[in-house]
């Protein structure tokens, strides 16, 4: 599926997140849409105290900034198995979670 295929509001995650991963220079990356609207973009974090995958990065961003829930998330470079994922549906159940390769072309949605 092309990116082509995503609504304006998922593609901009799909953007937001391989912004994201270029920044970081990783072969990851993720955005999440919070139920307000407002969108976080973060790479992984690899520290020898810390290891959190992109999507475990931008969730923790949004909470951090008070988002109360998510309407959405885009992973690039990774897949449903991303612990990033749990947190997501940790805070909510229904959020939809689209999977993409590092060059932005979707390989699944879920939710």
């Amino acid at each position: 599926m092309a990116m082509s295929d995503l609504d304006a509001e998922d593609s901009k995650l799909v953007v937001l997140a391989r912004g994201a991963m270029g920044r970081a220079n990783a072969t990851s990356g993720a955005a999440v849409r919070d139920s307000d609207g407002r969108t976080y973009a973060a790479g992984p974090v690899w520290l020898s105290t810390l290891k959190l995958s992109a999507l475990q990065s931008a969730v923790a961003a949004a909470l951090s900034s008070g988002a109360e829930g998510f309407e959405a998330a885009v992973v690039l470079g990774a897949d449903l198995t991303d612990d990033g994922v749990a947190a997501l549906r940790e805070v909510s159940a229904a959020a939809k979670v689209i999977v993409a390769r590092p060059n932005g072309e979707v390989v699944s949605i879920d939710g």
